[in-house]
Order: C-alpha cells, then sequence, then structure tokens
C-alpha cells in the first residue's frame, strides 16, 4: 500500500451477471480487520445460476441464504452506510476487487448514479485494482485466475466462496501472498471516472 492511498477489498453478490441490469444482494469490503457486510433486497429476480452459485432466494417474506432469512437494509442504506466505511479510512482509496474491471466495478458505478451518490463515492474512492488482471501479470503461466483457484494454490485454505464477506477476506490474503509491488499495482488500477 502507498502512503497516500488504503486498499479495500471488496466483493458484491447479484441476481445474475448481466452488468447493465443485475440488481445487487450484499455489498462486502474488509481492510485489515476492519470489514463492511449488508444485505438488501433485490427488485428483479435471480436467474437460475445466481441461485445455484450464491444460495440466495426471495420470496414474500424476504431474503434467504440456503433456507435461512437474512436481514436486509434498503439499497440507498447500503450504499450510503459503504461509503461512509470508506470515508472512515481518512484517505484515498482504492477498492480492489477480482474482475472488478469487468463485473464489479461496472454494476457498482451503475447502481450509485441511480441512487445519485456517484459524486460521494468519487470523493472517497480514488480507483479500482482489478485482481484479476494482476493475477494474469504476476502469473502468466498459471494455468487459472479464478479467485477459488488462485486461493487454493497461494493460500492453501479452502473457504466459502461466492459469500461477499468471505471473497473480501480471501482476496485479502491472497494480495497479501502475492505482495504485489507498486508498478504491478498501477499497471491494474482504473480510475472512478472509467466509462463502462
Amino acid at each position: 500500500m502507498a502512503r497516500n492511498r488504503i486498499i479495500v477489498f471488496f466483493d458484491l453478490e447479484t441476481t445474475g451477471l448481466d452488468t447493465s441490469v443485475c440488481d445487487i444482494i450484499q455489498v462486502a469490503a474488509v481492510c485489515e480487520k476492519k470489514f463492511f457486510n449488508n444485505y438488501t433486497l433485490p427488485c428483479c429476480s435471480l436467474t437460475p445460476s445466481a441461485i445455484q452459485v450464491t444460495g440466495f432466494t426471495v420470496n414474500d417474506d424476504g431474503l434467504f441464504l440456503r433456507g435461512n432469512p437474512v436481514e436486509t437494509i434498503p439499497l440507498q442504506q447500503l450504499l450510503t452506510s459503504f461509503i461512509a466505511f470508506l470515508r472512515s479510512f481518512r484517505r484515498p482509496v482504492l477498492l480492489a476487487a477480482h474482475n472488478a474491471k469487468r463485473f464489479d466495478a461496472p454494476v457498482l458505478l451503475r447502481v450509485l448514479r441511480k441512487c445519485s451518490l456517484f459524486q460521494e463515492f468519487q470523493q472517497v474512492v480514488s480507483g479500482f485494482l482489478d485482481t484479476f488482471l494482476l493475477s494474469k501479470n504476476l502469473y502468466p503461466y498459471h494455468d487459472r485466475y479464478s479467485q477459488e483457484c488462485l486461493v487454493e494454490y497461494f493460500v492453501g485454505k479452502p473457504y466459502d466462496a461466492h459469500n461477499a464477506l468471505e471473497d473480501a477476506r480471501m482476496l485479502q490474503e491472497l494480495f497479501k501472498a502475492w505482495e504485489p509491488n507498486d508498478s504491478d499495482i498501477r499497471r491494474t488500477t482504473f480510475r472512478t471516472s472509467f466509462n463502462f
């Protein structure tokens, strides 16, 4: 981490993989021992593959994770709380996610704009670091780049993948195991103003 910024590892769980329409279900973030984790009730239906991968379902009674009820908050409140969490670091934040450029960042920025929170977010977050691209730059001959495979190979731990909080925690561990230098980080970082 450079002295003038801090890296916060985050992940989203969503109703599907179409970045132009999917709804956020869970936002989680980790930086050292501080963490953020909240759920919101999506407006659109989950795709069958999202249900299978994440274990989330929605019915008239609310959001469920593998059949257990999950406490949710309104989307606007979730995003406002997330920005407040990021602001608590008191320096520019670089948000790191695995596949940030193709998935997490486009979804998050679209939803922030829709909720009129994009400018507030930009005051706190300087950019995104894509650890998928970082892993391909650091280990060009590795055979698989999914976060699960990378964690298994470099960290040697099984974990509850597709739970945003666990994904963020393990991404932080993975990043520490890699020990990338500033040049590696810069090459796979893009600004929040990036047009998707």
